[in-house]
């Protein structure tokens, strides 16, 4: 059988009699365990009477125990031997840092120690030298995947991204940016930490770029709180696990149900875009967006559409099934929340609005869909969400972009502003979180790709989409919250306006909403109508 049972543990703190007297009972229950790892610290104070016994050999361990090294000075004295030794029977230190293969085939990473800035790192900790060094060590051996386990003692740093509730941790402040960095390239299918003296079970989470990467494995972060606390927090964690050598390759990358976006992929996308620019050339960007040189058209795929093409014929506009509330030259229009007109689209005030400077982006012909625009108007619709970006922020804003393409006749371009301290994470985590809530499935797509790439027309879906570019996408197969986007930029994480989230308890009468934007609201109506999209006045409906 290749399924090894193992088990983990947080701090030991010393207290070898409590962990070993619990590991006795769980083994005598449920059998033996290959080993137990230990993350944390492993020693308590400088004189341990507890540890003398084991270390003289007058008791024994009753499985096979790896542990890290110390975390403080005080401990070091227990580690005599940098690159690993054994400490007693039964109980291994591994080293400072490096790569344990068991018997089975297990593939273990450990690094010991704290984050240090300092180099060379002092004996507790470790530095960015060590954690490259275990990095390259592993990433260049052929065809590799992946590690089975890592234990660190430190969490990493924004672990909790997109992720359940860590409890009072907050994971943006707390932990080791080089242990992120660290498991975003080994790729652990288990990674273990602890000194928080918390239990935390991430939901697993990606390994990689979903329709830009072919599938991965899925890793699991588990943080473990220190033995025999008094809270009851779980120190000991029982699994059994398959060496990855020997998986069915489909079998290793099956995603569950659960899972949630890499947390540390941020930070991975800022050290590939340099690598990126150097390689991506024309061919390889053939479905990608060149914002440098023509705003909102696709750049040609081969030779062949260079100069020599054939024009495409324009696509048939769609016609409404009944009256439409936004084709311009219906006389259901609301006109007086009109702000300007292009050629091709116009901008108005969103109708009980989120907030007041709330704006729709509209084709003033029928259309239906983002994905059913024509060349001319997504150019447009281009340059009004790069007018939007300066005026909002201008006023110390930012602007989030959302469309459900669901139960709705004529596009509608949500663009909801929101302050500049709440950064990109704080923004597509906050949708991605509430997402997943609602059993939705909300992936990021690749920063200039067209939603064209991933929406067939009449299919329904809902897509956001930051100032920055960054988009996030759900194909809708079933049913879908009409209110979503707004609920997600009303809840707390963003602009904590809950009693808003529902536009038809925001909605007035013509009369008020007339009176509100003369007097509450003119100044900014009037910069919205003098957006400059053609470095020309806009006609403006006034």
């Amino acid at each position: 059988e290749s399924r090894r049972p193992l088990l983990a543990c947080g701090d030991a703190e010393g207290r070898l009699e409590a962990l070993f007297g619990r590991v006795r009972a769980i083994q005598d229950k449920s059998g033996r365990f290959d080993m137990l790892l230990c993350v944390g610290n492993f020693f308590g104070s400088p004189s341990d009477p507890e540890w003398t016994e084991y270390r003289t050999g007058a008791k024994k361990a009753p499985i096979q125990t790896f542990v890290l090294g110390a975390n403080n000075q005080e401990t070091v004295r227990y580690f005599p031997d940098s690159s690993g030794c054994e400490l007693a029977e039964n109980i291994t230190y591994l080293g400072r840092r490096g790569v344990f293969s068991s018997t089975s085939g297990l593939q273990i990473a450990y690094l010991s120690g704290t984050e240090s800035q300092d180099e060379p790192a002092p004996a507790y900790s470790f530095s960015s030298k060590d954690v490259t060094e275990l990095k390259t060590s592993l990433l260049s051996t052929p065809n590799f995947k992946g590690v089975d386990i890592l234990l660190t003692s430190p969490w990493p740093r924004d672990v909790g991204n997109f992720a359940n509730s860590p409890g009072k941790i907050n994971t943006k402040k707390h932990g080791s940016t080089l242990i992120s960095d660290l498991a975003a390239s080994l790729k652990p299918r288990y990674h273990f930490a602890a000194l928080e003296k918390a239990y935390y079970e991430r939901l697993p989470y990606r390994n990689h770029t979903v329709l830009q990467e072919t599938p991965q494995h899925v890793s699991r972060f588990i943080a473990l709180a220190d033995v025999g606390n008094t809270s009851k927090k779980k120190y000991l964690y029982a699994f059994s696990i398959v060496p990855m050598s020997l998986m069915d390759p489909a079998e290793l990358v099956k995603q569950p149900q659960d899972v949630t976006e890499n947390p540390y992929r941020q930070s991975r996308k800022e050290a590939q875009k340099t690598t990126k620019a150097l390689v991506c050339e024309e061919p390889a960007c053939q479905f990608f967006f060149d914002l440098n040189k023509h705003q909102g058209k696709k750049r040609p795929s081969d030779g062949k559409e260079r100069g020599n093409s054939q024009p495409k014929q324009a696509k048939t506009p769609s016609q409404p099934t009944g009256p439409c509330w936004f084709c311009l030259a219906s006389p259901e229009v609301e006109k007086h929340l009109v702000v300007s007109i292009g050629t091709h689209c116009y901008l108005a005030l969103a109708k009980g609005g989120l907030l007041p400077d709330h704006v729709l982006i509209l084709p003033i012909g029928h259309c239906q869909s983002v994905v059913d625009l024509s060349p001319e108007v997504m150019e447009e619709v281009t340059k009004y969400k790069s007018a939007l970006k300066e005026f909002f922020r201008s006023k110390g804003k930012r602007y989030v972009l959302f469309e459900r393409n669901y139960k709705s006749q004529h596009l509608q371009l949500q663009v909801i502003p929101v302050p500049l301290d709440c950064t990109s994470e704080d923004i597509k985590e906050s949708f991605i979180t509430q997402a997943r809530e609602q059993q939705i499935d909300l992936l990021e797509i690749p920063e200039h790709s067209d939603i064209t790439q991933v929406a067939r027309p009449g299919t329904p879906y809902f897509y956001v989409e930051l100032d920055t570019g960054e988009k996030l996408f759900h194909s809708i197969r079933r049913s879908f919250p009409l209110q979503f986007g707004r609920a997600v930029l009303a809840s707390p994480a963003l602009l904590a306006l809950p009693e808003r989230a529902d536009w038809r308890r925001c909605a007035a009468g013509r009369a008020e909403e007339a009176r509100h934007i003369q007097n509450d609201f003119s100044g900014n109506v009037q910069e919205l109508r003098n957006l400059d999209l053609y470095h020309q006045s806009l006609i403006s409906w006034l």
